[in-house]
């Protein structure tokens, strides 16, 4: 009997064009990266028995591809930039252009053993929503660093009257992320699940909801790691490193991390005995604020597993 063989293809991303390559073949084919370039894409594609499509993340310019493509019925990989040069460097390749990345993305798509689950398409919009929040709050402590350090008052007022513009954008932004997940009954079961956890504000529950469609269906370790919030070895023979943190996603991470810096002296108990007794033992406090915040997400993930808010689930 033939044995059947996934026909995998890879797609290099610029903002203008999209190159596509076909694994084990000299076709290459180049699209506009426009809603009509992807339609046409679709359909060379599928004329070749395409099955799987990988794709380098690269500044946004992907998304829309990738959803046209999912929407069509392929399998699509998001490769994040460092995957794709490390395969480069396992292959010893060094020569590169958009037919080549293109030809390379190919042979690591088909390469791939596991496949995540696409996420949930409804998110997409609100995680561009969530990241206009998160960028208002950066302005915003932007500028109160220049009022802090300006000794002109007509400049410090210009500054403090926008930040009280920005501030109220935010809390209207917020809102109206909230109202729209809210419209989503089973998106707002699990916000309120999450947010059950003391020390879990509203906007960290979103960030999580946002950030981690996988929360609850992934061991603790895992969700620490997908949030890069898991320590790493670093040993090597008689030589036994320092643990440290890498990878994961970064903007999850920080609003963990900021939620766990207020939960682990005011409003967890569980995480303000974990804190007292990481720093007593001599662990410097942004380490143990990282533990923390690692717990934190430990005990969301387990409360949206078993289904039950906090305060009815017991310790974990």
């Amino acid at each position: 009997m033939r044995k059947h063989t996934m026909i995998c293809a890879g797609i290099d991303t610029g903002k203008r064009k999209l190159d596509v390559a076909v694994e084990a073949s000299s076709e290459h084919h180049q699209v506009q990266n426009t809603p009509d370039g992807h339609a046409a894409l679709s359909r060379w594609l599928r004329q070749r028995g395409v099955e799987r499509i990988g794709i380098e993340a690269s500044g946004g310019y992907e998304q829309t591809v990738v959803a046209r493509l999912r929407q069509d019925g392929f399998v699509v990989i998001v490769f994040q930039p460092a995957q794709v040069r490390a395969y480069a460097k396992f292959r010893l390749q060094r020569a590169k252009n958009d037919k080549i990345d293109a030809a390379l993305i190919a042979a690591c798509t088909a390469a791939t053993k596991t496949i995540r689950a696409a996420p949930d398409p409804r998110l997409a919009p609100f995680a561009a929503h969530l990241t206009l929040i998160e960028q208002l709050t950066e302005d915003i402590a932007h500028l109160e660093t220049r009022q802090e350090t300006c000794r002109d008052e007509r400049i410090r007022r210009i500054w403090k009257n926008e930040m009280a513009r920005l501030g109220a954008l935010l809390k209207a932004e917020l809102a109206s992320l909230v109202a729209a997940i809210r419209q989503h009954p089973d998106l707002s079961d699990r916000l309120d699940l999450i947010a059950s956890v003391p020390g879990v504000g509203l906007r960290t529950a979103v960030a999580i909801l946002v950030r981690m469609p996988e929360i609850g269906q992934l061991s603790r370790e895992q969700a620490a790691a997908l949030a890069g919030l898991a320590p790493y070895d670093d040993d090597s023979g008689d030589r036994i490193g320092a643990r440290h943190i890498d990878g994961g996603r970064e903007r999850l991470r920080g609003s963990l991390y900021r939620a766990a810096l207020a939960a682990s002296f005011r409003w967890n108990p569980a995480l303000i005995a974990l804190y007292r007794r990481l720093t007593d033992a001599g662990k410097p406090h942004k380490v143990a604020l990282v533990a923390c915040a690692r717990k934190m997400l430990v005990f969301v993930n387990t409360v949206v597993q078993r289904g039950t808010p906090w305060i009815t689930c017991p310790a974990v």
